[in-house]
């Protein structure tokens, strides 16, 4: 009876049998998440949230000339705060970088490197000067992303991510599309959680702050 149990929960989980279609769950992994909940947090940006420091010292989006890290990454007239390595405790950053992050390092590179898109990296960006631009940016990226993952079949899932990847690049491009997608996941949360507190943000007076 056991054996019987055991061998009907097999081919279940056996993938030849119920003809699971990896890509489609793969990229509904993010897509559902990204239709549903993410991307319409975004939605009435203001450039003041965008810029927004919630603490000193943040890593920002500047004007060229007006960064406040070792290396001001950007081709255009607004440069992207970043050092390497990095220091340690890393600095807040702001909703404009993240938001950077992700077209550029997440997305952008990866759409470049595996399906085509144009050259993309962090030195050579132009990045945006107002929310609504870089939602423009964000938007493409991930539209190429997507479409790029769609494209995989089970033997591209399969083969190595390449030399693009570094030091993974022998690991498998199933793997490559998790990775890109806790990294969405995360750091789109993150970009959610700080519009939430730029609406609940409160003006702290010094007599205020001596008593907390």
């Amino acid at each position: 009876m056991a054996g019987r149990v055991y061998r009907r929960l097999w081919l279940r989980c056996d993938t030849g049998v119920v003809k699971i279609d990896w890509t489609y769950q793969l990229t509904e992994q993010l897509d559902w998440h990204w239709r549903s909940q993410l991307r319409r947090r975004y939605e009435g940006l203001t450039d003041a949230e965008y810029f927004w420091e919630p603490v000193a010292n943040c890593w920002n989006v500047h004007p060229r000339g007006q960064g406040r890290a070792p290396i001001e990454a950007g081709g255009g007239e607004f440069v992207m705060d970043f050092a390497y390595p990095e220091p340690s405790p890393a600095p807040v950053t702001t909703i404009a970088w993240r938001l950077a992050h992700l077209i550029v390092g997440v997305f952008g590179t990866r759409v470049a490197s595996h399906f085509g898109g144009p050259p993309v990296d962090y030195q050579t960006f132009d990045y945006a000067r107002t929310a609504a631009q870089a939602l423009q940016q964000l938007d493409d990226a991930y539209a190429g992303w997507v479409a790029g993952v769609k494209s995989l079949d089970h033997a591209a899932l399969a083969r190595p991510c390449g030399d693009a990847e570094g030091l993974f690049a022998d690991y498998p491009m199933a793997e490559l599309v998790l990775h890109i997608n806790r990294e969405a996941i995360h750091h789109g949360a993150e970009i959610a959680l700080l519009r939430d507190l730029y609406a609940n943000r409160s003006t702290v007076t010094p007599n205020t702050a001596n008593s907390l």
